[in-house]
């Protein structure tokens, strides 16, 4: 938002929009209408907000600089007004709509996307700030216009997937499916070693490169370093890159390549094998998805504080040892976090939080349940929720294959359907929103 837009939120009750479309502040900011003061032209009114045009020139202004460096012919003036504006003006009810849902975006991630345009552009913080500078822009500037494209990312997924419905049904025929078993086949990284020899090569060359592939195939047995042979030893486009030929699935490399990675593990390699183009080694560098996915669970129990106006987190903490030191001592786990614990979900049930994979919790637990033995109560620790504590009653390895594969498919279906879904719903969001255009 513009500096004057805050202007206008902050006095929202004390302005009217008159002839002209021009906002003036009226007497409730102590001004006599007299001595009314014009900020800027309003284009749109959008449910309680507006687009002024200061901001549609902004956006144009970036377009037509982006679009210049595409296209030789640009479109007329008043399409790309009329283009501009409904942007705007989604981006307002959508903004709107994540005020209600209180859809709040933290500085943490606004500086994660930062740090992301860092990376991409190779540059310093400092760097892209006299670039924005340079550009009659700023830092605080490109926060705020991060916040909004965040608020509105975050609101879309969550609305949006949210209409999309992935029945069992959908998925058993997805995984049926000749399209279906290629998204959820295993993808290989793949290294290569290639022993050229000429296909009408005479019996002695080809013996000699055989020779030389059975040579690399027992260095790579007796722990070679499969780049440095590729390197050395290799024919191959991608000798130089330590035979390193990225990431495929094995509908994707030729079916005598195919056969021989489908047998592999992972860090093994093939014996040699011949084509039209010489000997092969290939290894299997790492593997995605196919075969035993053994993940390993853990079953705890925890029992939550939270932090108030009466409960400081020296306090939480102190409540927590005192309820540790009491386990320890014999007394039931479960009992006392049906006592004390204000974590709704679980307390109930002494706690207990079942079996849990990796990433299902927060960070700071994850660490706290990763690094407290099976029977042992953690010490006291923070998160988001408050102050913890945790007992680990059990872990075991668990084969995820089957459950992996459908939730894959599950995500290629639903990614496949976003888009369609997206349409209907800005239009229905769209259709919903009071929007008075005044350009």
């Amino acid at each position: 938002m513009s500096k004057n837009q805050n202007n206008l939120h902050s006095v929202r009750m004390g302005w009217k929009v008159l002839l002209g479309g021009m906002v003036l502040l009226t007497s409730q900011l102590g001004l006599a209408q007299s001595n009314a003061v014009s900020l800027d032209r309003v284009v749109a009114i959008v449910d309680k907000d507006v687009v002024l045009e200061s901001e549609l020139n902004d956006r144009k202004a970036s377009i037509m600089e982006r679009l210049r460096g595409q296209y030789q012919q640009l479109p007329p003036e008043d399409v790309l007004n009329k283009q501009i504006l409904e942007q705007l003006i989604l981006e307002r009810i959508e903004l709107g709509m994540a005020e209600r849902y209180e859809i709040n975006v933290d500085e943490a991630e606004i500086d994660q996307a930062i740090g992301r345009i860092l990376q991409k552009n190779q540059i310093t913080l400092a760097s892209l700030e006299a670039d924005l500078n340079a550009q009659g822009l700023t830092l605080d500037g490109l926060r705020k216009q991060l916040r909004n494209e965040l608020t509105i990312s975050h609101l879309q997924q969550g609305l949006v997937n949210s209409r999309i419905k992935i029945t069992d049904q959908d998925i058993n025929n997805f995984l049926a499916s000749s399209d279906g078993k290629y998204a959820t086949s295993p993808d290989y990284h793949i290294g290569h070693i290639l022993i050229a020899v000429s296909s009408s090569a005479d019996d002695a060359t080809v013996k000699e490169a055989e020779d030389k592939a059975n040579e690399v195939y027992q260095k790579l047995q007796g722990g070679a370093d499969f780049s440095q042979m590729a390197i050395s030893y290799s024919n191959d486009q991608a000798a130089l890159q330590g035979g390193d030929i990225g990431w495929r699935k094995l509908a994707q490399l030729p079916e005598l390549f195919g056969n021989q990675m489908s047998t592999l593990t992972v860090g093994q390699v093939t014996k040699p094998f011949r084509s039209g183009a010489g000997f092969h080694i290939l290894k299997n560098i790492e593997q995605r998805g196919g075969g035993e996915q053994l993940v390993e669970q853990t079953h705890a129990r925890h029992i939550l504080v939270k932090t108030s106006e009466i409960m400081d987190d020296t306090q939480a903490r102190q409540k927590l040892l005192g309820l540790k030191s009491r386990i320890e001592k014999g007394e039931d786990f479960a009992v006392l976090a049906r006592e004390h614990s204000e974590d709704t979900g679980s307390m109930l049930n002494g706690g207990d939080l079942g079996w849990s994979t990796p990433g299902m919790f927060v960070p700071e637990f994850e660490e706290a349940m990763k690094n407290t033995s099976i029977g042992n109560i953690s010490r006291p620790f923070k998160s988001q929720f408050g102050w913890h504590i945790l007992q680990v009653m059990e872990r075991r390895k668990e084969d995820m294959s089957d459950k992996m594969k459908r939730n894959q498919a599950a995500n290629v279906l639903r990614s496949r359907r976003f888009d369609e879904e997206f349409q209907l719903w800005l239009t229905q969001i769209r259709e919903e929103a009071y929007v008075e255009i005044k350009l």
